[in-house]
């Protein structure tokens, strides 16, 4: 789906958040999973904002431009709604959250001046993230200058086979970090202070309870949800979280027996995630 995108290419979905004061990094730290005070000016971690009962209600990038500002990138879009729904939990702190109109972007190529954790930040605020790997290499960028063309629908399916997923509106609330791979990405900390959902992911981390994890398949067919039903020899083992098709993340036991699977009736192949996404 590659061969007829222009080599910078528009991607609508990803919403920008901006977050700027003097409790922007407190702020952050409170409310996000990863510990924000491990960023250097111009580094990006993955990260998640949780529920009270450890489940993930969006999965998220931050990056640090400097001192006092942040930037939250979504992939699956809404920072308007995120916005509000963190807004509530400012009080006196002294930070503002707004949304970002500059525009997102990507080609799939290597970064030519990111690496890995670090972004390049041009003087005139544009900014170039290394959003992939060796086997997958993709560029995101941030900027005012427009491209061409919509990218969604391949970028989608390298985030799935990447094992970053992308959580349609119906599937937030309903798997937790550890559920949805976020470890393989370093997006959560186990040993920073409070944050919501803090004490569920740590005691599934410390007492090794998780198990279920989640699964790459691939043979997905165009109308399949998430949510639908992953069967084995036709008895139910998991969920569909979400879909690139012809690639899903699925949620599915840690222990099962090497049986065929499928999805509303089509056999489905299991298939190892790409590494090199961890940040």
């Amino acid at each position: 789906m590659t061969d007829n995108l222009p080599p910078r290419f528009s991607l609508p979905e990803i919403g920008l958040l901006r977050l700027q004061g003097p409790d922007a990094e407190v702020f952050a730290q409170s409310q996000l999973a990863n510990d924000v005070t491990l960023l250097a000016p111009g580094q990006w971690q993955w990260s998640c904002w949780l529920n009270a009962k450890g489940r993930v209600l969006a999965v998220l990038a931050l990056l640090r431009i400097g001192e006092g500002d942040l930037l939250a990138i979504l992939p699956d879009g809404g920072a308007a709604e995120f916005g509000q729904a963190l807004q509530r939990f400012v009080f006196r702190r002294k930070v503002t959250l707004q949304v970002d109109d500059r525009q997102a972007s990507g080609s799939f190529a290597s970064a030519s001046l990111a690496s890995s954790s670090t972004a390049a930040i041009a003087a005139d605020g544009s900014i170039e993230l290394d959003w992939g790997s060796a086997g997958l290499p993709r560029v995101l960028r941030i900027s005012r200058d427009p491209a061409a063309g919509d990218g969604s629908a391949p970028w989608r399916q390298a985030d799935l086979r990447l094992g970053l997923p992308r959580l349609a509106a119906d599937q937030r609330e309903s798997w937790t970090a550890q559920q949805l791979g976020l470890d393989r990405l370093n997006g959560y900390s186990v040993r920073k202070g409070c944050y919501p959902g803090q004490e569920i992911v740590a005691r599934t981390h410390f007492l090794g309870k998780a198990k279920r994890a989640t699964v790459l398949l691939h043979g997905i067919d165009e109308g399949v949800a998430a949510g639908s039903a992953v069967l084995a020899a036709e008895a139910s083992i998991g969920q569909i979280a979400c879909v690139a098709a012809p690639y899903a993340l699925a949620v599915l036991p840690l222990e099962r027996e090497d049986l065929p699977l499928s999805v509303d009736g089509l056999a489905v192949s299991p298939l190892p995630l790409l590494d090199g996404l961890q940040r």
